[in-house]
């Protein structure tokens, strides 16, 4: 059991009614998961409004409720009355989300604090830096966690993810799982929304880094505009000791402006002079792998490196984890172990076959990450790209035209097919993307359902091409507008060139 007065320790608050020593056991956000005994935090959000749940969440059986000053679901008479007829403590704080992450982590006794935490903001790369900081925190012999969109790994363990930084109760609650696992690190991925909406207020980060910034997440649901996604991602500097910062971004100079009053920095790079800097980059396959050599020079030892992960942008990830590693005094032989062995799933993730042709699946889901990914591609081709893709349902038409030009730009040949419909019609997201693709001159080909454009793709590959299945990365469902199926691109791709095998 846990004291309300403890756990609202060091957060200024108001009780409208109730018992403040009373006890709970377990802190809970989310109306439909209230058991007994239990504190309901209301949180509201983009659709619902948690302090609508209040009386659902009593009737199953939480005794404690934390409300926002400024809500108007309930009036101060209510809420006495609700208080008075179901002996229920209520308090009220100025923000229930900063709340809600300090009294988790109070309930979980500050997990983070048993840790190295390290964490990667950026549009782009989050995935693939933490990957390779793991790696190389692991070749280094340390236990290291991870929590990001792909998977959260705990001693060994590797979980599904919900979200790329997790609700702040349930962020503290896989910290917790970490350093009961003896969990010397944990690397996560921290999102704009995550820190927007205080997912880890909770936290304290030894090392924070700053991958890049381009346009995306604007929107009703995320954010107003690009000063707004980038001030939301600066945050992460509040919280942090060390920053490991881009110098090659286009918004450097504000970001560094805004940590050096508040952390050590190093800077990466390869344009620009920079604390850690690559240089002599030259593309290589070694041992099956297709990647990239490239001169390394850092304020703790200089020499060669070679990443295995193609393009340049892998390089400024590498670059990235090479500065939060060095900077936590890894030694090089751990780096390029690390970066020689690293795997990240559906990101650029090789689906190894007999045939003539390459097949890669890749995440980019987006105008930018998929040329990108072209354009790295064909550094390494000497055939055609083939791309196969789609683009998500309820999520923004520009982004399905620009897509479709993007493919249409550098590929030989697109094959557009459905990604995640969702509510709306998969053939009216595929007009889209043709409307973008008949800007070019790019050859494309229309095939509704995924796995049949998948195997038209490999029935048109010849030798030397290489076809890339793009947007949904490591995700392993699909869904509509009634239903949601399980499909898996790596999956589907190596059943397709088995069966190929067989005929």
């Amino acid at each position: 059991m846990h004291q309300i007065r403890a756990l609202m320790s060091g957060l200024i608050y108001k009780v409208i009614a109730g018992d403040i020593d009373c006890e709970i056991d377990s802190v809970i956000y989310d109306s439909r998961k209230v058991v007994q005994n239990s504190l309901f935090v209301c949180v509201k959000g983009y659709i619902s409004d948690g302090h609508a749940y209040i009386r659902q969440a009593i009737a199953k059986g939480a005794i404690a409720v934390l409300i926002q000053e400024d809500q108007s679901i309930l009036t101060n008479d209510e809420l006495l009355m609700l208080a008075e007829e179901e002996h229920v403590l209520i308090l009220a704080v100025l923000d229930t989300r900063k709340a809600l992450a300090k009294a988790s982590a109070s309930l979980y006794k500050n997990p983070s604090t048993e840790m190295h935490m390290i964490g990667v903001t950026g549009t782009k790369g989050k995935t693939t830096t933490t990957y390779m900081i793991r790696e190389i925190y692991e070749q280094a012999g340390k236990n290291t966690g991870l929590i990001g969109t792909v998977s959260n790994i705990i001693a060994g363990k590797v979980c599904p993810a919900s979200h790329t930084t997790p609700e702040s109760n349930d962020l503290q609650q896989i910290l917790r799982e970490m350093a009961d696992g003896q969990q010397e690190i944990c690397v996560m991925e921290v999102s704009s929304q995550g820190l927007m909406l205080d997912r880890v207020y909770g936290c304290n980060f030894e090392i924070a880094a700053f991958t890049n910034l381009y346009r995306d997440h604007i929107g009703t649901h995320e954010h107003s505009d690009m000063e707004d996604y980038l001030c939301a991602k600066l945050k992460i500097f509040d919280r942090s000791e060390i920053a490991v910062i881009n110098a090659d971004c286009e918004v450097s100079d504000r970001v560094i402006e805004y940590a050096t009053t508040k952390c050590k920095i190093f800077t990466y790079g390869i344009n620009t002079a920079c604390d850690v800097r690559a240089s002599h980059i030259r593309k290589a396959k070694v041992s099956g792998k297709i990647g990239s050599y490239f001169y390394l020079k850092t304020p703790w030892y200089e020499g060669e490196v070679f990443v295995a992960m193609a393009g340049n942008f892998n390089i400024y990830n590498a670059l990235c984890a090479i500065a939060v590693t060095g900077a936590s005094g890894i030694s090089f032989e751990y780096i390029k172990k690390g970066l020689d062995h690293v795997f990240v799933p559906g990101r650029l993730q090789a689906v190894h076959n007999d045939n003539s042709f390459s097949v890669f699946v890749d995440y980019a889901h987006n105008a930018a990450s998929l040329e990108n990914i072209l354009l790295t591609l064909r550094e390494y081709c000497t055939g055609r790209l083939i791309t196969v893709f789609g683009c998500g349902g309820d999520r923004s038409t520009t982004r399905r035209f620009e897509q479709g030009e993007i493919s249409g730009k550098y590929s030989d040949l697109t094959i557009i097919t459905s990604d995640n419909p969702r509510s709306e019609d998969p053939n009216e997201i595929i007009s889209h993307i043709e409307t973008g693709i008949k800007k070019t001159a790019g050859k494309y080909m229309i095939e509704p359902d995924r796995r049949s454009a998948i195997a038209l793709a490999f029935s048109l590959a010849c030798d030397d091409d290489f076809v890339i299945i793009a947007g949904k990365g490591h995700e392993n469902y699909q869904i509509f507008h009634d239903r949601t199926i399980h499909f898996d691109d790596v999956e589907t791709a190596y059943e397709l060139l088995e069966e190929g095998k067989r005929k």
